[in-house]
């Protein structure tokens, strides 16, 4: 097999947790396990412990510099986008000698989108992961960014819905390929506790992930289930009520002993998930899962014959939520956390490595045209806009784009 120089480009920072960034990190672990040289740019800096976890070294990264917070897509992202990363990018890539550069979220203003104007004739893959059917953003980008997309060699869709938005916005189509789990680093579960643990994993303050559906089903849970105990894990500060217990921002060590020791793991999500990362990390350590039916989790708790192994309740419906919960603490059983847990193993790298290292064959057969910055969207900001210390183009200007 030849060994590959892959550039890897994670427009989102190190400093907050997020399902890019777990698939980053899953990648190029799994790609360096098999002697490729890989190497990532991104905001912030990873945690040591995490890329020992994943067989990563320090030199593996380079940083983009600090980012700033922008709404995007129902959330608040930390990312760059300016001259000074620009530089840094088109520095980094010149010197690299890469077979593959391959960008995630590349419509976002962002170093993939400024690593997509330097690629020079470098092979690029993408990878969408965005769920955003109604995306202002991937709408200008059809607009402003039409001969920048179209340098992209081969294109990578999380899940069916994030393609769809891909198809509507870009004109173009991507290959499904999930996200990936390292599935034998989660150990099944071993049984029900008493009193039942509940683990939530999320931002607390953010509305898409559906934390107040939870809370208020919770009363009524607990009433059924006496001393059962919540455990949320995620950035943000709000009043809980008694049997919840907040634990804040995790490490990724902390976050797998929490899904390997939840009786039931609750994604009460409302929508914009393209694809049930967590839920499927969840499967594979042994939790019984609850989640809202939105399009993604449903995808991941199905299997080939659409077979649920997981309870799915209408988002938004605490009452629902709490009828979920009670089917599957009734309806938990070993053999039913085993199937979950099987099902859940096509996700892991094993699978989902090789289909990626596929696509980059593609690309590398297809390369294109190298991309310039388009008209109307700078690469640097607009003469007399002062940039603060480090960064980027001002918040006022990523924010057009980002909203």
């Amino acid at each position: 097999m030849t060994k590959l120089r892959v550039a890897m480009v994670c427009p989102y920072s190190w400093g907050t947790p997020g399902g890019v960034q777990n698939h980053v990190l899953g990648l190029a672990g799994w790609l360096t396990a098999r002697g490729h040289l890989v190497e990532v740019f991104a905001p912030g800096h990873p945690d040591p412990a995490t890329l020992v976890r994943h067989g990563l070294g320090a030199d593996q990264f380079v940083s983009a510099g600090w980012a700033v917070p922008v709404p995007y897509n129902g959330s608040v992202a930390k990312i760059n986008f300016g001259p000074r990363t620009h530089r840094r990018v088109r520095q980094w890539l010149n010197g690299g000698d890469f077979d593959v550069l391959h960008l995630h979220e590349p419509i976002t203003p962002s170093a993939a989108v400024l690593a997509l104007w330097s690629a020079g004739t470098v092979p690029v893959v993408a990878t969408f992961h965005t769920a955003t059917p109604r995306s202002r953003t991937m709408h200008l980008a059809r607009r402003v960014l039409r001969g920048s997309v179209a340098r992209i060699d081969a294109g990578i869709a999380v899940s069916q819905t994030a393609r769809r938005v891909v198809v509507d916005h870009l004109a173009r189509d991507a290959d499904i390929i999930p996200n990936g789990i390292r599935h034998d680093h989660l150990r099944g579960g071993d049984g029900p506790r008493s009193p039942l643990q509940m683990v939530y994993l999320g931002r607390l303050n953010e509305p898409r992930k559906g934390l107040d559906v939870l809370l208020r089903a919770w009363p009524e849970i607990r009433r059924r289930h006496p001393g059962a105990e919540l455990l949320l894990a995620g950035a943000g500060q709000r009043r809980l009520p008694p049997g919840c217990r907040a634990l804040g921002v995790v490490s990724d060590q902390v976050r797998t002993e929490l899904l390997t020791g939840a009786d039931l793991f609750i994604a009460p999500h409302r929508g914009r998930e393209s694809f049930g990362l967590v839920v499927a990390e969840a499967m594979a350590a042994g939790a019984h899962v609850v989640a809202a039916d939105i399009p993604a989790f449903v995808d991941v708790l199905s299997d080939e014959r659409g077979i649920q192994h997981g309870e799915l309740f209408a988002a938004g419906d605490a009452l629902a939520l709490v009828e979920a919960v009670t089917r599957a603490v009734d309806g938990s059983s070993d053999a039913s956390r085993a199937r979950a847990r099987e099902v859940a193993r096509r996700y892991d790298w094993g699978v989902v490595g090789p289909q990626i290292l596929g696509v980059y064959e593609q690309a590398r057969s297809a390369s294109g045209v190298p991309a310039q910055p388009p008209s109307g969207v700078p690469a640097q900001p607009p003469s007399g806009v002062p940039l603060r210390s480090d960064q980027t183009l001002p918040v006022a200007e990523i924010a057009t784009l980002a909203q």
